[in-house]
């Protein structure tokens, strides 16, 4: 038996290259798996014939089948990669032409804002207590104990006025309280006088009664007593009345004397609460006038109060005992804390706000009344808007817009309502939703459904990368 022989192949191709590329590498790749069975065949066919030695290929035959093999590789990689390898670059390069074709915009993620808000307000310091100390007597300031920035117990002495006209007139009060008592003296005579000649006229008219009952007198002359006796009855209680005058007399008398001697206390001018004194207006030899010469003014400095007017729009945020922190641009470093201590509970109608008061304890006197400073309300949101720069709103007639991107890369205009400017970004109250993307500072180029190349800005601010 003789081994079998490489055969022809059974349709050979005339010529590939008139094929299309496709048919001619499927051609390719059957010719060479037709030729690779048969190799197989033949070594199995002499692996199962022991009676017969198998014939070892020539050299000859070898290289002709390792050549015919490289050719028709070669043949499938220029007739079949090669065109698609170029139709693969051709997309890219056309795909890349049509991206760089389009505008360049830089987009930002709509984000919410933080849970707590911080309300920053102006404000200015004041005490929470603060008297002006008026002269309640008129005279001259005889003796000045403090001066401006001393620091005062409740009642210690200020300073020290005198009055020689309020002695005067207490002098004067007390010598009419003396001349009142001997009235009161002259009119308790009377009636003791009065009441004696009553008694008698009383005897004298039941005499002159008893008398007419035994007709040893005449009626009219018992009459004339019996009139007598009322008269005296009647001038014993106008007596009484004046002593009773007189002991009111006495009581005004003296109620005036106890004012006067009272207002001469105030010529010794002492601090109502402790403090400092804040402010001095008179000196040594001042002339000082009733209820119209303000003397000193004392403050509290240990603790501190500011008004603030807080927007509608955080009103209902706001409770008693809330935290806060001041700030005055002295201090830059320093934060004091503070809280809400009181609210008015009402809006002022004219400018629709909400009168709110703001402690802070001063017990190292660092702050001081009349300060302007910067209070930080921590206000808790329950929706917090979102955020975006300032630069992405775009004001034209129709109202406040701003330029979205789309999954498809395309824009489109949407109306929001803008909150409060926080300087770099913006409340967005509605019109966007958390994680929309928007074109920062929109050109000309960007316009109603065009379509842009997508530059992402990193929320950190720390560069840019390209959005899909």
């Amino acid at each position: 038996m003789t081994s079998p022989t490489l055969n022809e192949p059974d349709n050979p191709l005339d010529n590939p290259m008139d094929l299309p590329s496709s048919e001619r590498e499927q051609e390719l790749r059957a010719e060479i798996e037709r030729l690779t069975r048969q190799l197989e065949q033949k070594n199995s066919h002499a692996a199962h014939s022991p009676l017969e030695h198998p014939k070892r290929p020539t050299g000859g035959k070898i290289a002709m089948l390792l050549f015919f093999v490289a050719a028709l590789f070669l043949i499938a990689f220029f007739v079949g990669y090669l065109p698609h390898h170029r139709r693969d670059l051709q997309v890219i390069a056309e795909a890349n032409v049509q991206n760089d074709a389009l505008p360049d915009v830089t987009v930002v993620q709509a984000q919410r804002g933080s849970a707590m808000g911080d309300l920053v307000l102006p404000g200015n310091i004041q005490p929470v207590t603060e008297a002006p100390i008026l002269a309640r007597a008129e005279g001259y300031v005889q003796r000045r104990y403090v001066d401006i920035g001393d620091k005062v117990t409740a009642g210690q002495l200020l300073a020290e006025v005198e009055a020689p006209d309020l002695d005067q007139q207490v002098r004067q009060a007390q010598a009419s309280v003396e001349q009142s008592q001997a009235d009161l003296a002259r009119a308790s005579a009377a009636l003791e006088q009065g009441k004696a000649n009553e008694s008698i006229a009383k005897v004298t008219a039941t005499r002159w009664d008893n008398l007419v009952k035994r007709g040893a007198v005449s009626k009219q002359e018992n009459d004339q007593y019996q009139a007598q006796f009322q008269a005296q009855t009647a001038n014993v209680k106008a007596l009484e009345r004046a002593v009773d005058a007189a002991k009111g007399n006495i009581a005004a008398m003296q109620a005036n004397v106890g004012r006067l001697s009272e207002m001469q206390g105030y010529l010794k001018v002492r601090a109502p609460f402790a403090g400092v004194v804040t402010l001095r207006n008179v000196d040594v030899g001042t002339l000082v006038n009733t209820g119209s010469t303000m003397l000193f003014r004392i403050a509290q400095t240990n603790l501190l109060r500011t008004y603030l007017n807080v927007p509608q729009a955080n009103a209902s945020d706001l409770h008693v005992g809330q935290m806060a922190s001041l700030a005055t641009p002295e201090l830059p470093e320093r934060k004091f804390a503070g809280a809400v201590t009181r609210t008015a509970n009402a809006l002022d109608p004219s400018s629709r706000t909400l009168l709110v008061e703001v402690q802070v304890p001063n017990p190292e006197g660092k702050l001081l009344p009349g300060m302007y400073v910067e209070v930080d309300l921590h206000l808790p949101r329950k929706d917090p808007p979102l955020l975006l720069p300032s630069d992405t709103l775009t004001i034209r007639p129709e109202g406040t817009l701003v330029a979205t991107v789309d999954s498809n890369s395309a824009v489109h205009f949407q109306h929001v309502v803008v909150g409060r400017d926080y300087g770099s970004n913006i409340e967005i109250l509605s019109g966007l939703s958390a994680g929309q993307r928007v074109i920062a500072n929109p050109n000309d180029s960007v316009q109603e459904g065009v379509k842009v190349h997508q530059v992402m800005v990193n929320g950190d601010g720390g560069g840019a990368k390209r959005a899909r």
